[in-house]
């Protein structure tokens, strides 16, 4: 058995019948003494699944995401990653931001491996730690530069260094905040078809927070949209689009102005 075959049978026995990999029920937050930033959001995300979350600026979607993946702790509700209560950021959850992030003094091998040796996560003898971060760096296309570093990197390359950082750490649930938004209109779209193969080998489930409706439509499964004051999730759609998504151009546009029209009517109430 390959060693993703093998991650996917371990998925399959951990998420259960259910399938799923993280479930939020009547979440609430707020910054300490202010309004609530969102109240009474539930959402669920299944293996293999990429949910994106959509919404306009100040919604609440980073904080979301931030109390989901437990580096802010909630006023109310609750969190179940892989069947159990999550109460602290999990080993097998990771995190991908807008900026790489990367360490300038460590290579892209040594920064997609920054983290392994953490304490929260499993001990690897030296050969299981070099054979994940090459799996890793193999699977966002860097296999011939492990050794560069980050001033010798483009943008995309950087950001690729940072998905395979999180790679790295064999993760059952990514948690994207805007990687993308910094780049350039080709590499991103190169990233965005990334994501989608990425999740699709490593049996990685994803929750990617993004303003851009192109973006959702073309990489998510499902799109759930957040607005209002305090912020709730107020509509989702399924997307049944064949991919690649951009050889359907009829689908995508209705499915782009629907979302629009949700968009309008939300601001307007």
């Amino acid at each position: 058995m390959s060693a993703l075959a093998a991650q996917a049978e371990a998925v399959r026995e951990m998420t259960g019948a259910s399938g799923l990999a993280l479930q939020a029920s009547h979440l609430g937050y707020a910054y300490d003494g202010e309004q609530p930033v969102f109240a009474d959001v539930s959402l669920e995300v299944a293996h293999r699944e990429i949910v994106c979350l959509l919404g306009g600026s100040g919604c609440g979607k980073s904080s979301l995401l931030r109390v989901l993946a437990r580096l802010e702790v909630p006023a109310s509700g609750d969190i179940r990653f892989l069947g159990e209560p999550l109460t602290a950021p999990h080993p097998r959850a990771a995190l991908v931001f807008q900026q790489p992030g990367l360490l300038p003094w460590l290579d892209a091998a040594g920064n997609a491996g920054f983290g392994l040796d953490f304490e929260h996560q499993p001990r690897l003898s030296r050969s299981e730690r070099e054979a994940r971060i090459e799996q890793a760096l193999s699977a966002v296309g860097l296999s011939g530069h492990a050794h560069r570093y980050p001033s010798e990197l483009s943008g995309g390359m950087a950001q690729r260094v940072a998905l395979a950082r999180a790679l790295a750490r064999e993760p059952q649930l990514l948690f994207a905040d805007e990687p993308f938004s910094a780049l350039d209109a080709i590499t991103r779209a190169d990233m965005q078809s990334l994501l989608v193969e990425v999740v699709h080998r490593w049996h990685t489930a994803v929750l990617l927070v993004t303003h851009d409706i192109d973006e959702a439509i073309l990489v998510a499964d499902r799109i759930l949209l957040m607005g209002g004051s305090p912020g709730r999730i107020v509509r989702e759609w399924t997307v049944n689009i064949d991919r690649p998504r951009e050889a359907d151009p009829a689908a995508v546009t209705a499915l782009r102005l629907d979302i629009l029209t949700a968009l309008h009517d939300l601001r307007a109430h």
